[in-house]
């Protein structure tokens, strides 16, 4: 089904995994295209709860776009590519109801920066580094960096980042905020699968809706976000999930939610 991507699926979880090692997964338009579907099929699939996004190897999560498979096929517009391929493969992931993580098993840089940051939670390799590396080709930060970065930095670090194209190296990573945490490689697995767990069994309705307030907040006003807090709380009080969530707490267990 996938020629560039591995689709797998593990009980409530699915993992997608940019396999082009011999490019460190550089992203072409095949590539983003894959991710494009398969995360809107995940997010589509009801059995399917969390998803995580990774890389193959140690090396690279993303080392950016295809600079030669573009120039193999001529660049037309830049622009334009962004607005087929790129932003709806960002936009896809920011519109999923369901978490999404990012286990950054290595570089991220570029386009694959920006890949990284729209997720909504990332594990990183310790050994691995950030990088807007645009500016040493001549462009500027696109796929929604220049959206992620200010908002989680600030303006003035944010320009820093995207002016110098500086790696950024795990442990300021995670200060800044651009990273939740940074692990060994070798414990990277075990730091994912501990989030998975509780995202597979948790109320995803309620964390979907979460993250669609979260994304209207930031450019809402206090009055917009309380109006949208109280609309999708009335249809949150209305699932399944919120009915076993306050039996469980009366009856003092642990719920069993079913996403519903």
């Amino acid at each position: 089904m996938y020629a560039h991507i591995i689709y797998q699926v593990s009980e409530g979880a699915v993992t997608i995994t940019l396999n082009r090692p011999q490019v460190f997964n550089a992203l072409s338009s095949e590539l983003i295209k894959e991710i494009t579907q398969a995360v809107e099929t995940a997010n589509q699939d009801e059995t399917i709860r969390v998803i995580v996004l990774t890389g193959v190897g140690d090396k690279a999560f993303c080392s950016g776009a295809d600079l030669k498979a573009g120039l193999d096929k001529g660049f037309t517009s830049l622009g334009d590519s962004l607005r087929e391929n790129y932003n709806p493969m960002i936009q896809a992931i920011r519109n999923a109801e369901k978490p999404v993580i990012c286990r950054l098993n290595g570089i991220a840089a570029g386009a694959g920066m920006s890949l990284a940051l729209a997720c909504d939670i990332i594990i990183a390799n310790k050994e691995a580094y950030m990088s807007e590396l645009f500016v040493g080709i001549g462009l500027m930060p696109d796929a929604g960096s220049l959206f992620f970065l200010p908002r989680i930095v600030g303006v003035q670090k944010a320009f820093e980042l995207c002016s110098t194209g500086r790696k950024v190296y795990m442990e300021e990573a995670v200060s800044l905020g651009l990273v939740n945490k940074s692990v060994a490689y070798e414990a990277l697995d075990a730091a994912v699968d501990e989030l998975v767990a509780i995202y597979k069994t948790s109320a995803t309705k309620s964390i979907g809706f979460m993250k669609k307030v979260l994304n209207q907040s930031l450019n809402s006003n206090l009055n917009e976000v309380l109006e949208q807090e109280a609309v999708h709380q009335d249809l949150l009080g209305r699932t399944h999930d919120f009915v076993e969530g306050v039996m469980a707490f009366l009856q003092k267990r642990k719920a069993v939610f079913k996403g519903k």
